[in-house]
Formats: C-alpha cells, structure tokens, sequence
C-alpha cells in the first residue's frame, strides 16, 4: 500500500510537471521598425514621401522669397506713398504671410495622410508576415522588441524577413 501511494505521488507529479511545461506559451519578440525599414516598398514610399516634402518646401521657400521681396519694395516706396497706401500694404503683407503660414500647415498634413496611405499597405503586410511566421513556429504570443526591457526570448526577425523575402 505503502509503495502504491509513492507510485502514485510520482506519477501525479510527473503528469503535473508535463502540464506545467506545456501550458507555458511560447513567446518571441521582433522589431517592427527594423523589418519595415528593411521592405523595399518602404524604402519607395519613403523617396516618395521626401520627394513630395522636398516640392513642398521649394513652393514655400518661393513664397517666402516673394514675400521677402515685396517687403523690401515696400518699404523703399513707403516714403513715396501716403498713409493709407501703406497701412493697404501692410494688410496686403499680413495676408501674404498668414497664406505662407496656412501653405506650410497645409503640406504638413498633406505629408502626414500621404504617409500614413503609403505606409498601411506595408505595416499589413508586415503583420501578417510575422503571424505567419509565429503561427508555422507555434508562437503564442510575438513582443515588438520596441517596448520590451529585457528581451531573452527568440528573436524571429530574420524568420519574418525570409518570408517575406527580403
């Protein structure tokens, strides 16, 4: 009886140590900016994005030379010119300087939905890329390395990159 209830206590040991391991999820952790950066469709989206940005910026360096330019006229025929000419050009000034201001606010939006319209396609794909890869590896859970503190667990960046072929 005595040996039964040995037997019998190893054995419930044994079951529950399996279970214990088995229950433990499987977790990896990857940087998602890395393998972004790293897609080819990013790297295009980028130029693109600079490229619109750098269109941008020459309208608004021309129309701040403009601006520039009529300040500088103004002010050398402003002793030509009656009161109310010049306070009709200092309004005209303010109205080309808040126009400025508006453009730049304008491109800075527009740059930020043009991201974020070239960039969704690719963040889709990365994901799915990585549930992919963690579901063919038995992955429960898979981290961005980002917001991790400590990061011992697999690393399946490369696995995600070889799936997608970059």
């Amino acid at each position: 009886m005595k040996q039964f209830k040995t037997l019998l206590l190893a054995t419930v040991l044994c079951i529950a140590t399996v279970s214990f391991t088995q229950a433990q999820s499987k977790v990896a952790h990857i940087n998602t900016q890395e393998l972004i950066a790293a897609m080819p469709a990013a790297k295009t989206a980028q130029a693109e994005i600079e490229a619109l940005g750098k269109t941008y910026q020459t309208d608004i360096q021309a129309s701040i030379t403009e601006y520039q330019n009529t300040v500088k006229q103004y002010d050398a025929e402003a002793s030509t010119k009656t009161a109310e000419e010049n306070q009709k050009r200092m309004v005209e000034l303010q109205e080309k300087q808040q126009r400025i201001q508006q453009f730049r606010a304008d491109a800075q939006k527009d740059l930020a939905e043009k991201e974020a319209e070239l960039f969704k396609p690719i963040q889709e794909a990365a994901m799915k890329a990585i549930n992919e890869v963690a579901k063919a590896k038995g992955y429960e859970y898979v981290l961005d390395r980002a917001t991790l503190i400590v990061a011992n667990g697999t690393d399946i960046l490369a696995e995600v990159k070889a799936q997608m072929g970059i």
